[in-house]
């Protein structure tokens, strides 16, 4: 048997698979709370992801208590560009600075405007990536700077608690501006650049490779026998991508989430920062992945649930099965800034085109459109980082919209495949590394993509009159921009 733990955004998530990739049983533990003590700050109390990891694991071990005993090898996937602080002692310093805080947007204008950066990295340095969060705490909290032993990222200071060992794997270190990613390896140059050295970093491993062995406190109590393998493990994209089978070149899924996410398996490095997309390692040796990103996904249909007062299912059914071709009122999604293309972290959302008639269910496919036009970016973007699609995969809660789907398959102008039942996400692609590592067995072999139960096509009659919505929406972002 294989554990995969995920640590999301809003909580934990333990999934249990055999040796044949069945999921034989998964469970969450309590909602992780996050603070937003200032306008753009969003943080966790490390504590509280060790809580909910807890609770996951024991409401999985009580359903399944033979199949959880059995438990040879754990993955671990996590979110990702996470600043956990650790002192000499293993002692966390501060609350994590999560993904998508922004405070440090200075910080990180200062770090991109040095070229050796994006040269080294392949990226651009986002305020959301870990080095302008260092960054921003050397400035503001220097008594907690002097005192930083260890930067972990969220999924790796969970596996210091597991194994007690501090390391760490490609997919993520790539998303914290320090990663030579095409060597995969740290830069010493660039962690310089920020006061810090390498010994401060977790020792790096693939995705796929054995990263500490379950602590037998650790075991005893969850009823395991000795020498549990933890594998290195993934980024949350990364692994939900391992989940999926996209590790191909060519291979792509989109992701509704909190975030949006358009993700694409590459096989060789293939930079590109001045599009604002992302250029990763995969959790694979000598593979690498492209992602365009979007900071509010379903999180922007969820804002718009809280102001209306109605649930984000019911606010979709009112649209009804057949899409509608775009109404005059376009809504932008920048709700906390936005990521690809623009790096724009003050950037914030905005309903335009306004008028009497424009009741709740025109500005719900507005979101809707708004959402799927940003995706559209994001191809557009790896279009021009040299990735070109011809489908993909659709994952994530919002998925579950059909209405939304075809927006998205109209605005990208591609098939959207669903796949058959079944959780393929992090939380899968992460059991799915811990019975790699594990077991030696053949990544291509173990990483499958799932059979499609449907696709969803493009509506050929609307497509004109979504092309015209989206230049509409790219013209307004400029405007608003010179607003602010």
């Amino acid at each position: 048997m294989y554990l995969g733990i995920d640590l999301g955004t809003s909580g934990v998530k333990a999934m249990l698979i055999d040796a044949d990739q069945t999921v034989v049983g998964s469970a969450s533990g309590r909602e992780v709370e996050t603070a937003r003590r200032l306008a753009g700050w969003s943080e966790q109390d490390p504590a509280d992801w060790i809580r909910a990891t807890e609770e996951a694991i024991a409401s999985l071990r009580a359903a399944h208590p033979a199949e959880f005993s059995a438990v040879r090898g754990i993955g671990l996937s996590g979110h990702m560009h996470g600043a956990t602080l650790v002192d000499a002692d293993d002692r966390v310093l501060r609350p994590c600075i999560m993904w998508n805080d922004t405070r440090s947007h200075r910080e990180a204008a200062a770090l991109d405007a040095d070229p050796r950066f994006r040269k080294i990295t392949g990226n651009i340095v986002f305020p959301g990536f870990t080095a302008p969060k260092l960054a921003w705490v050397k400035n503001n909290e220097p008594d907690v700077f002097a005192k930083v032993r260890w930067v972990l990222l969220p999924k790796d200071y969970l596996r210091l608690w597991l194994t007690g060992e501090h390391l760490s794997e490609m997919s993520d270190s790539a998303g914290t501006s320090w990663l030579d990613t095409g060597a995969r390896k740290w830069s010493a140059e660039l962690l310089a650049a920020t006061d810090l050295e390498e010994r401060q970093m977790p020792g790096l491993v693939e995705g796929t490779e054995p990263a500490g062995m379950l602590r037998p406190e650790l075991s005893s109590k969850w009823g395991l026998g000795e020498g549990v393998v933890v594998a290195g493990g993934a980024g949350d994209n990364a692994a939900s991508a391992c989940g999926m089978g996209t590790v191909r070149e060519g291979t792509a899924f989109v992701s509704l989430g909190t975030s949006g996410v358009l993700f694409a398996a590459n096989a060789s490095y293939l930079p590109n920062p001045e599009s604002a997309v992302h250029a990763f390692c995969h959790a694979l040796p000598n593979t690498w992945h492209q992602m365009g990103v979007i900071l509010s996904a379903t999180d922007a249909l969820n804002w718009h649930s809280r102001v209306t007062g109605a649930s984000a299912a019911d606010l979709t059914k009112e649209l009804g099965e057949a899409l509608k071709a775009p109404s005059s009122v376009t809504f932008l999604p920048y709700l906390s800034g936005e990521r690809t293309p623009h790096n724009d972290a003050a950037i914030r959302g905005a309903f335009l085109g306004l008028g009497h008639e424009s009741g709740r269910p025109v500005l719900t496919q507005a979101v809707l459109e708004g959402v799927s036009f940003a995706l559209r970016d994001n191809l557009e973007a790896l279009k021009s980082a040299g990735t070109r699609l011809s489908r993909v995969t659709a994952i994530g809660g919002g998925s579950r919209s059909h209405y939304w789907l075809k927006s998205i398959a109209t605005a990208l102008n591609l098939p959207v495949d669903l796949p058959a039942d079944g959780d393929f996400g992090a939380a899968f692609g992460a059991a799915r590394l811990g019975l790699i590592a594990a077991t030696g067995a053949n990544p291509t072999e173990v990483l499958t993509a799932p059979a499609t139960a449907e696709t969803i096509e493009p509506e050929a009659a609307l497509t004109a009159a979504y092309e015209d919505a989206y230049q509409r929406y790219r013209r307004l972002y400029p405007a608003i921009r010179a607003a602010y």
